[in-house]
């Protein structure tokens, strides 16, 4: 297999990103990890532009050993000096030279000519070589030169000295085909081109940054720049994790490896995310938060039979602990099953049906289901008793300056729907008073209590009350979404159990 070079340009063109900004210490500490990740070269910044670039330049090299570091430099003598002293400290510099070789920015940017672009590139490249071994050399905005014009460029910069040859698509105006195209003609065109490094650094305006880098590493390149989680320059560049596990899912494709410890991407993922303030959303590919996660139930089943049904990566190769199966109204019942054998619950068949139906009629009113809420189901479950009465719905009108009123619904055992209306002191007393005057069976409520079991504003709200009838005390327990809901539920499961424990001593005395 052959190895493909990571160029990592986080701290240079992912820091160029709107509102990535990083000090010197926070780069320091990127770079540690870039370099523990195993990344080739560390492109650590434009030292010329500025002070700040200079000294986290100089920084990164002065700390960050075993790995090349790159500064940027136009091909300007002073842009060069500049980068040369930054990386005096660096056990493996490099120089990196750049300058636009497409008509649009010859004309409009740059106001060069191609031959004086030629004659630039050719002088600027020999300075570097003789101050430094290792220079690569950019043709910016190569995806809309000339085809012609650029083998010329490249040629130029091979025959002055450059090390590595970067094709950039710096605009992302570039698609895969065409894009895999112009690397082959370079590859096959350009004299003495193979004993150079070929390089392309790709920007993601169409979205297509890691699908054209895979392009053309099909096509003959051996390095491929890019930044953790894709951040950058507009819509950002190539998203190194994506690129790197592509090469290890597919390497019957590609053929190509490289030396990133994979199951570090996470954890560098989530340091990049938490310096810059750019966050990952859920679905981003290898470490986003959804990346290993599954809600489907026939995906659950799948995944539970035999990982490799839907996962094509391990969760633990990215740094992932395990695949996630999220509970929610589209999860199946094995998936459900699991979960409640993971939180150390047993559950008759009967109880998991009802304790199923409770958890779907729960999801269609939660965005997401936590395992506090599959317990609160489980513990309700595991307290039922003969539903005497069940709640049918509820509705309360109360405020300021108005009197709590609560009308109840309830369906008695034998399927007979009674509907009553009282008034309270407040909403929970009103609908309190509403179930006794249907279930005739009025009690004194002497504790009520009320926690979130969960956390957000769809939190599960949990009610416990104590009601007592005569010697008789029972307690009734009831979650919900909705507090008065829960309220009603946790009123009726303690007016069923005082019926039952009642109806239990009569028949026990009658015996």
């Amino acid at each position: 297999m052959g190895k493909i070079v990571i160029f990592d340009t986080t701290l240079r063109d992912g820091e160029q990103a709107p509102g990535a900004s990083l000090n010197i210490r926070e780069k320091l500490e990127i770079a540690r990890q870039l370099a523990a990740l195993g990344v080739d070269v560390i492109e650590g910044g434009f030292p010329f532009t500025s002070k700040g670039d200079f000294e986290a330049v100089k920084a990164v090299s002065e700390e960050v050993k075993d790995v090349t570091i790159a500064a940027l430099a136009r091909v300007r003598k002073e842009d060069i000096d500049a980068a040369l002293q930054a990386l005096e400290s660096a056990s493996s510099p490099r120089l990196h030279l750049f300058v636009a070789t497409s008509d649009i920015h010859l004309e409009h940017q740059l106001r060069k000519s191609r031959a004086e672009v030629l004659e630039m590139t050719s002088g600027a490249v020999k300075y570097a070589k003789r101050r430094l071994p290792d220079v690569e050399f950019s043709a910016m905005d190569a995806s809309r030169t000339d085809i012609a014009f650029l083998k010329e460029v490249v040629k130029t910069a091979i025959d002055a000295g450059a090390t590595t040859i970067n094709i950039p698509d710096t605009v992302g105006y570039a698609l895969p085909g065409p894009f895999s195209e112009v690397i082959r003609e370079l590859v096959s065109d350009v004299p003495a081109i193979d004993d150079v490094i070929v390089s392309v650094h790709c920007h993601n305006d169409l979205g297509l940054a890691v699908a054209n880098s895979l392009a053309a590493i099909q096509a003959g390149a051996r390095q491929a720049e890019c930044t953790i989680n894709g951040i950058g320059e507009r819509a950002g560049n190539a998203a190194l994790e994506e690129i790197v596990m592509a090469l290890n899912t597919r390497r019957d494709h590609f053929g190509h490896t490289c030396n990133i410890v994979t199951n570090r991407l996470l954890a560098t993922s989530r340091l990049v995310s938490s310096l810059t303030g750019i966050y990952v959303q859920r679905n981003k590919a290898v470490v986003g938060e959804n990346a290993f996660a599954h809600e489907a139930g026939i995906h659950q089943d799948g995944i539970l039979k035999e990982r490799i049904t839907y996962e094509i990566m391990k969760p633990e190769d990215v740094g992932f602990a395990k695949s996630e199966l999220v509970l929610g109204k589209h999860s199946g019942r094995h998936a459900f099953r699991e979960r409640i054998s993971e939180l150390g619950y047993e559950l008759s068949d009967d109880e998991l049906e009802h304790a199923f139906k409770q958890f779907k009629l729960l999801s269609d009113r939660k965005k997401e289901i936590f395992d506090a809420d599959i317990e609160a189901i489980i513990e309700a479950e595991t307290s039922r008793v003969p539903q005497l009465f069940e709640l049918v719905s509820v509705q309360t009108f109360s405020g300021t300056n108005s009197i709590p009123t609560a009308t109840v619904v309830i369906k008695t055992s034998d399927g007979e729907l009674k509907e009553d209306a009282a008034t309270g002191d407040g909403p929970v007393d009103a609908i309190y008073r509403s179930i006794d005057r249907i279930t005739q069976a009025p009690g004194v409520l002497s504790d009520y209590r009320i926690r979130a079991v969960t956390h957000g504003k769809d939190a599960l709200g949990e009610v416990s009350v104590e009601v007592e009838s005569g010697d008789l005390r029972v307690r009734g327990r009831a979650a919900s979404t909705d507090i008065l809901e829960a309220s009603a539920l946790a009123y009726l499961h303690a007016v069923n159990k005082f019926l039952a424990r009642r109806r239990l001593n009569a028949d026990g005395a009658s015996k």
